[in-house]
């Protein structure tokens, strides 16, 4: 799943470098209101690309599921505050 995820992520990214060149290289040429409007577009694509780059997959482990290790079940739950020293 994460390589999935990246590779979209890419994809994505490429696409919003893509539409800005092609915007100010080319298509201002014939019609600056279509090249502002491909920016806008492109505006729009990053935090689309990193929330679909940070989703939680059902086979991720999150970061505060237990680990299936006691012993740092018990060390990351003490440094969370969750569990007191005896």
């Amino acid at each position: 799943m994460l390589a999935r995820r990246r590779h979209v992520y890419f994809a994505m990214m490429g696409t919003c470098i893509g539409l800005f060149v092609l915007a100010w290289g080319v298509v201002r040429l014939w019609s600056v209101p279509v090249a502002v409007g491909m920016c806008v577009v492109a505006m729009l694509i990053p935090p689309v690309a990193a929330m679909v780059a940070n989703r939680r997959g059902p086979d991720d482990r999150w970061w505060d599921d237990p680990s299936g290790d006691p012993k740092s079940d018990d060390w990351w739950d003490e440094l969370d505050g969750k569990k007191r020293r005896p």
